[in-house]
């Protein structure tokens, strides 16, 4: 069982409501982390999920508190949101740099998976901006340099690829179809186990002692539909994904 921290995933939206002369402002607060955190506890591992503004003040901030879990997720959260703790932009506090001890607890043997999702890997108009920082050097992947997304709404083919590889041994070659993805190249060395349309969709690699994966889709909406969700492949895929990340398989 793999102690897993999932960070991001998490959105709030302000909507403004007109009706003829009047308006109003109404604000609502979403998480998509609901079935990834399912298909792992399924699995056996425990799960503490930081929403992004709870990861902005809380994400760790050294080796020896990474050291508390054995896989750390990044969905759908921006490096910024990493990089600028609250007391630095607002109060000019020095703080340590998450990026650089996450990178630093890898390198040491730590786990790290990032999936994707328009604040991943770069993101909607580059936004998430992780070519910029040192975890470039920890993914198994290279990263564009402006907006990576892959609009996809009709609908597009994945599947596993021919390579063996525990963490998807024992599910099906042909996965059903996304809605959208990021535009991701493996790096030499790394693994890639599934595609979309013919770009890497699940990579896995080394950095250091550790072992990390890039997912180049979302684990909800809207990139990935219902139909994927309720693919038994789906709890497979992420289960196994974590027990490999951790070292158990």
């Amino acid at each position: 069982m793999a102690r897993v921290l999932v960070a991001g995933e998490s959105w709030s939206t302000v909507s403004v409501h007109t009706k003829g002369f009047d308006s109003f402002v109404t604000a609502a607060y979403f998480e998509g982390v609901a079935d990834f955190r399912a298909a792992l506890e399924v699995a056996g591992h425990s799960v503490e999920f930081q929403p992004s503004h709870v990861a902005a003040h809380s994400f760790p901030d050294t080796v020896a508190k990474l050291s508390l879990f054995d896989v750390v997720v990044l969905s759908d959260i921006g490096a910024n949101t990493l990089l600028i703790p609250p007391d630095t932009f607002q109060a000019a506090v020095e703080r340590p740099n998450r990026l650089l001890a996450l990178q630093s607890w890898v390198r040491e043997g730590g786990a790290f998976a990032m999936v994707g999702g328009y604040l991943s890997f770069q993101g909607i108009e580059a936004k998430a901006n992780y070519r910029s920082t040192v975890l470039a050097d920890v993914l198994p992947v290279e990263l564009e340099r402006g907006d990576d997304r892959e609009e996809a709404p009709q609908g597009v083919p994945c599947q596993k690829t021919t390579l063996e590889h525990p963490i998807t041994a024992d599910i099906e070659a042909k996965w059903p179809k996304l809605l959208g993805y990021q535009r991701l190249r493996a790096k030499e060395g790394a693994e890639v186990l599934a595609t979309v349309e013919a770009w890497p969709l699940l990579v896995t690699g080394g950095y250091g002692r550790g072992r990390v994966l890039a997912f180049a889709s979302d684990i909800g909406p809207h990139w990935v539909p219902p139909r994927f969700i309720e693919w038994p492949g789906y709890r497979m895929l992420w289960g196994s994904a974590v027990s490999w990340l951790a070292k158990e398989i």
